[in-house]
């Protein structure tokens, strides 16, 4: 498929996601789950008027755009200006609550002096493979794409005036189309309706239904039941029951300060871009989870072809335990729960480790490495969400996993630390199962941005944070086996031998990761190079105070090399990830969180007014920001920024 980067705009509901171009295309389908199946290769709506060839609505040299959410909802509209023929086109796109389906409303007005006649064109390829070929058919007035597993259907309660099955491409320019085939082999085709002729200052409206089906759905009798019983919709209070869910959803969980004070009183449009960005945050996150397991993708895909990247619709443990701080920050405990009883349990190796990325449905994803503080990241955020929810319960239920994945790490610490116990068979056990012959170190892991392996000070600070954590959770789970002699030695046993380990970190960071000379942290073992990871130290994992030399020295250097002219922060020296130019959203709420850490509210807000100054005009944060222009260059609408953007903000003063 053509490479399209930027997600500018997504709508969805529990089991679609749709991303779309700033000027209304329709890129990217995501269905049942956010990240599969992606069904659309393009789909491209267009018009004939008069004798002219097609104007595609998303790109025509004649067009203006404006696009706009209709405020605290996830209906997205997209208004068109064909300045030739003087033809405003509003087009809203929403998707059903109660029915996976896309309702693409178009609303046509002919601001012309002489009549216009009218024909909508909807221009639709599937992604087809060798093995999963994509077949056509007009069925009950509609175009249905379908392959084996999954099917999509274009219709309206309007019938198709023609259709093309095959060869579409040689003559759609024309805006004329034609077929007598009700079969085809193509993956892709067209359909086309007349909306007839629009006189000077008239309107008209059309509505186009897009279904994506898959599995059961997809069978050719369930299909058509399908669309008949769409096409009895009511598009009016359709779109009111959306206006209405997602204005409640953001009501339920909106706990900005009313009193927030970020820079001068007459500064409104800060204000309000701060309030956009919050509430962009809030309907931006239940897209990118799945419903039924918790798992949370990073964002919507933008580069499939992996031309850049290693692609993002994947759900990474570590990326999803700071989303799930900021879930809990707005109250969406129950997805932070999901995320941890249900995705965390069913993806969790034997040997007690989690893996690199995992598809949501919590199947693994393509990986190039293990990564210590994905595991420590969850034993961290169990506790976390516990400190929120004050449930025992939730200890209860996750204790098991949690106990496993401990052991997994005191077996990566003996390796550094030299603490070893060769009488504990089962850590043993475990450590045999584990080590290769190819991987006889088994400290050499990733770091967080996956593209060093040695022994990282992040990785360390993670692992003494769950160590820390794990200690708080035996003493909530202890009196439950006071009765259980074996179990509560094998308890004490454990804290014994966590207390060890928490002596000899310090000591191992301190010769190994540390520089004398500068007075500055190491990144790692390995090199010198500046990382903005080393806040991880101070924010989230407490290793060190904000105030203490070694990291104020730490900070100046941060800011001596990483820190960018427009204010932003890089990710670490050396960067050479899409040239490493361009500052990161959460690098720089990173160095936020430390300055409120710090007690430095006025650099705090500095940072913050850097990432807020960079977001879409819909609100939308990316991970990179183009220091020429300060809006998002990469990963539009990531999990990650915007859980950040939510902590920072509920902290700053």
């Amino acid at each position: 498929m053509k490479t399209r980067y930027n997600n500018d705009a997504f709508i969805g509901n529990k089991n679609i996601l749709c991303t779309y171009s700033r000027t209304g295309e329709l890129l990217r389908n995501y269905y049942p789950t956010p990240d599969f199946r992606q069904f659309l290769e393009f789909f491209r709506v267009g018009v004939k008027v008069n004798d002219s060839g097609i104007i595609y609505l998303h790109d025509d040299i004649n067009n203006k755009y404006n696009q706009y959410y209709i405020e605290d909802t996830n209906i997205l509209v997209t208004e068109i200006e064909n300045t030739y023929y003087r033809l405003k086109i509003k087009q809203t796109d929403f998707v059903s609550i109660k029915n996976d389906v896309i309702i693409k409303k178009y609303v046509f007005e002919n601001a012309n002096g002489i009549d216009l006649n009218v024909n909508l064109l909807v221009h639709s390829k599937l992604i087809s493979e060798d093995n999963n070929d994509v077949g056509s058919s007009i069925k009950e007035n509609a175009l249905i794409q379908y392959c084996h597993d999954y099917a999509l259907g274009i219709f309206s309660k309007m019938p198709i005036t023609s259709h093309q099955l095959n060869d579409v491409q040689s003559n759609i320019q024309s805006g004329i189309i034609s077929d007598k085939d009700y079969i085809g082999m193509s993956s892709d085709s067209a359909v086309s309706y007349s909306l007839g002729t629009l006189k000077t200052g008239e309107t008209k409206e059309f509505v186009l239904f897009v279904c994506p089906m898959y599995n059961k759905e997809s069978s050719k009798n369930v299909t058509i039941d399908k669309i008949e019983e769409i096409r009895k919709l009511d598009i009016k209070n359709e779109q009111q029951n959306v206006i209405k869910y997602w204005r409640k959803y953001v009501k339920d969980h909106f706990y900005l300060k009313e009193n927030l004070q970020l820079t001068q009183k007459n500064n409104s449009n800060f204000i309000e871009k701060v309030n956009k960005i919050y509430k962009r945050s809030i309907l931006l996150m239940p897209l990118l989870i799945n419903e039924e397991t918790g798992g949370i993708i990073a964002t919507a895909e933008m580069d499939e072809d992996r031309t850049t990247c290693g692609r993002y619709a994947f759900c990474w443990p570590r990326d999803a335990i700071f989303i799930c701080s900021a879930l809990d920050k707005l109250g969406m405990k129950k997805e932070t729960e999901k995320f941890y009883k249900v995705f965390c349990k069913n993806t969790q190796s034997k040997n007690g480790m989690w893996e690199q990325r995992f598809y949501t449905d919590g199947r693994l994803a393509p990986c190039w490495g293990y990564q210590i503080d994905e595991t420590a990241s969850v034993i961290y955020g169990v506790y976390e969400h516990y400190k929120v929810i004050k449930d025992v319960k939730f200890i209860k239920d996750t204790f098991k996993m949690c106990d496993k994945a401990v052991r997994f790490l005191e077996m990566y610490l003996d390796n550094i630390l030299g603490t070893k116990d060769k009488s504990d068979i089962v850590k043993n056990e475990i450590e045999q199962t584990y080590h290769t012959e190819e991987r006889e170190n088994l400290p050499l892991s990733y770091d967080l941005w996956e593209e060093c392996e040695s022994i990282h000070l992040y990785s360390i600070a993670s692992i003494e944070a769950a160590l820390k954590a794990m200690l708080k959770i035996y003493e909530l789970i202890e009196p439950d086996y006071k009765e259980n002699r074996l179990k509560l030695e094998n308890i004490h046993k454990n804290i014994r031998r966590i207390e060890k380990q928490l002596e000899e970190i310090p000591k191992y960071v301190a010769q190994n990761l540390y520089n004398e000379q500068t007075k500055t942290l190491k990144r790692n073992v390995t090199d010198e190079n500046t990382d903005v990871s080393e806040i991880g130290t101070v924010v989230p994992f407490e290793m060190f105070g904000a105030k203490e030399k070694k990291i104020l020295n730490t900070v100046e250097k941060i800011n001596l090399t990483l820190r960018t002219y427009t204010g932003g922060y890089l990710r670490h020296e050396r960067d050479y990830y899409r040239q490493g130019k361009d500052p990161w959203t959460i690098t720089t709420l990173w160095m936020a969180q430390y300055y409120i850490k710090a007690g430095n509210q006025k650099k705090a807000k500095e940072c913050l007014e850097f990432v807020v100054n960079s977001c879409n005009q819909h609100g939308l944060l990316g991970e990179q920001v183009d220091n020429g222009t300060m809006q998002p260059s990469w990963g539009i609408g990531l999990g990650w920024a915007h859980a950040m953007f939510i902590l920072v903000i509920g902290d700053v003063s």
